[in-house]
């Protein structure tokens, strides 16, 4: 039997890129953040008096916002014509709090939970420390990176769940809606709980995501205030559950969270009326993922993903080294510009990828871009 305390859980090596790179800066060098996944901009000025203002006139104790659950209905109901009953809103600490839920719920040890490769590391992790079974599917630029229906009806068994991401982490693509209504007929069919993680709705650079709430209403549904309404460190998410598993997702919620930080849903409020200041950041992203693939291109690193969403480029860079990892690092040594290794969202053949993230200034961005050229044509 295996115990617990035996479970493999591997750290994110974007955290300690992230480390060595704050302990440049503590000494004095001029570094530039591109290896997270994190807005170089704050909250919205709307929910930073708002926050302010709860500061001051609430106790802040134990609270679920039922203001914020109903304009987070309304969101649905604006931008993908959807009605959703605030009842459905499970609010949660960030994302991660709701798939910890969702996995909770959904899943028992010992159940495949089958994920694109690359994917994000903590879909694989979390399982492992649950006691569960990822089951990884190579997705390269023939699929776009993204799982399809025909992988999903070869998998025999079949998985618990499927985890889908659009737009996904480290490769910014997304599915359409005909890919994406494949991949929940098949899971229907053969009864697959479909997670869909929407953390990164609201930016992209075509036509907007597609939600599976549009498709299937009874599909479990992830988001979060930390990308879109650039609020990382607030640690506010929500889940959208189906009518039969909203008692039993808040019986867990309460247990596991308690309830979300209330400061933060004050903020959250807010937030989500701050489009005009919010807009500001996409046209920003926009700009910077041009200069950024533009740049990359020119020096070499021509097999790109798309990145139709999100804010990163997922670059291979085999032809530059096979250790993307001590690549980066000598990168931030050499530079003070922080990419991040593929070995985080691909251990099999992360080593000959990088993400790098332009969630940063436009000054940052061309900085960056200098940088790593002039430290490319030098090596």
């Amino acid at each position: 039997m295996t115990r617990a305390c035996d479970r493999v859980v591997k750290p994110f090596y974007a955290v300690e890129i992230n480390r060595l790179a704050h302990e440049l800066k503590r000494r004095g060098v001029d570094v530039i953040h591109m290896e997270v996944g994190q807005p170089s901009a704050g909250a919205p000025e709307a929910a930073l008096q708002a926050a302010e203002r709860a500061m001051r006139s609430d106790k802040l104790g134990y609270w679920e916002s039922g203001a914020l659950k109903e304009r987070i209905a309304r969101h649905y109901r604006e931008s993908y014509r959807v009605e959703i009953e605030p009842e459905r809103v499970i609010l949660t600490p960030g994302a991660s709090g709701a798939l910890l839920l969702a996995f909770a719920v959904l899943l028992e040890a010992g159940d495949d939970v089958a994920m694109g490769r690359p994917g994000y590391p903590a879909y694989r992790n979390v399982l492992n420390a649950l006691g569960m079974q990822p089951v990884e599917l190579p997705c390269g630029a023939e699929t776009r990176f993204q799982p399809t229906a025909t992988m999903i009806e070869a998998l025999d068994p079949a998985p618990a769940a499927l985890i889908v991401a659009s737009p996904a982490n480290p490769t910014g693509t997304m599915l359409d809606r005909g890919e994406l209504t494949a991949l929940i007929d098949v899971c229907r069919r053969r009864s697959i709980a479909l997670i869909s993680d929407e953390i990164y709705h609201g930016i992209s650079y075509g036509p907007a995501a597609v939600s599976a709430l549009e498709i299937d209403s009874s599909s479990i549904v992830i988001n979060s205030f930390s990308k879109y309404w650039c609020m990382t460190g607030w640690r506010l998410g929500w889940l959208i559950a189906p009518d039969e598993l909203v008692g039993k997702m808040n019986s867990y919620a309460g247990n596991i969270f308690l309830t979300p930080s209330a400061l933060s849903q004050h903020a959250a409020l807010a937030a989500m009326d701050a489009d005009e200041e919010l807009s500001r950041h996409l046209e920003t992203y926009g700009e910077n993922r041009r200069v950024l693939m533009d740049a990359l291109r020119r020096m070499g690193v021509t097999d790109l993903a798309p990145a139709d969403g999100a804010f990163y480029v997922y670059a291979n860079v085999e032809h530059l080294t096979d250790d993307s990892l001590g690549f980066c690092k000598q990168l931030l040594a050499d530079t003070g510009v922080a990419f991040n290794t593929g070995l985080d969202f691909d251990p099999i053949e992360g080593g000959r990828t990088i993400r790098i993230s332009f969630a940063v200034s436009r000054s940052e961005t061309a900085e960056a871009v200098r940088r790593f050229s002039a430290w490319l044509e030098a090596r």
